[in-house]
């Protein structure tokens, strides 16, 4: 195991019955799935379906060549050694043994530091899997799914191309080696966005200013990160029916979109 990796597998068969089922395989479909390591969730997933495609990536070169050993029968299994960030919007965009028909879906044993730069990633893929089922960080994970009166900026960014659910958790006896953390199985539904390309930049460009301080109100954080005046933005406040004082963890992913769509920052 390489710890620089942040590697820790999941031995809780259960759960992996647990992921797969949360899938919802359909035949023909390609599975897209990220830190294979031993290939338990490879195996089971080939198991379960023999006509499934599955790409499966592991950044361990020692890992990927065992996988390639293990699998180097099967057709509709490809192995690639690399790191999921700098490859899976290549693979999305240019790889013929992916996707014939757009359908693909994606499941994933992360390192939990990835999770962040990974949702950016599909955020910004224009062929977004239809589902993708992720093991993270408890917390992390807690964060995304939070609602109205906890929203965040990681809610804010996730729920506005995805609706994401807390399928079930883990306890870190749950894998090999143990992890400080407990794990959450999350799943991330992609939504079908009613937004162009500039309404999206500019809805994750409000929501790094209305997030930036947490703490403060949400008037304030417009005031410092816009050109608008303190008066205009009453006033557009007003119109939404959001009260002067409101803080940034009270907004609803909603109010966030039809302020996206009053205050243009590009």
């Amino acid at each position: 195991m390489n710890k620089r990796l942040g590697q820790h597998f999941l031995k809780n068969k259960s759960a992996i019955t647990k992921i797969i089922a949360t899938l919802d395989i359909k035949p023909n479909e390609t599975i897209i799935e990220i830190g294979s390591g031993h290939g338990e969730l490879t195996n089971e997933l080939r198991n379960k379906n023999h006509e499934l495609r599955i790409i499966a990536i592991e950044k361990d070169a020692r890992l990927a060549q065992l996988l390639q050993q293990k699998f180097t029968l099967d057709k509709n299994i490809k192995i690639i050694q690399g790191d999921i960030l700098r490859i899976l919007p290549n693979l999305i965009h240019n790889s013929q043994f992916i996707i014939p028909n757009s359908n693909y879906k994606i499941v994933g044993n992360i390192p939990y530091y990835i999770t962040g730069k990974l949702l950016r990633i599909l955020s910004e893929l224009k062929n977004k899997p239809s589902l993708t089922v992720l093991m993270i960080q408890k917390e992390v994970a807690e964060r995304i799914c939070a609602q109205h009166n906890k929203t965040n900026l990681l809610s804010a960014a996730t729920q506005f191309w995805a609706n994401p659910e807390i399928i079930f958790k883990l306890k870190s006896e749950d894998f090999s080696p143990a992890p400080k953390v407990d794990s959450a199985i999350i799943k991330l539904v992609t939504k079908t966005l009613a937004t162009n390309e500039l309404e999206t930049k500019n809805y994750y460009k409000l929501i790094h200013i209305i997030f930036k301080q947490p703490r403060k109100t949400l008037l304030n954080n417009l005031k410092n990160g816009t050109e608008f005046s303190k008066e205009d933005l009453i006033n557009i406040l007003r119109s939404l029916n959001i009260p002067e004082n409101c803080r940034p963890q009270n907004l609803t992913i909603n109010n966030i979109l039809e302020l996206a769509k009053i205050i243009p920052l590009l």
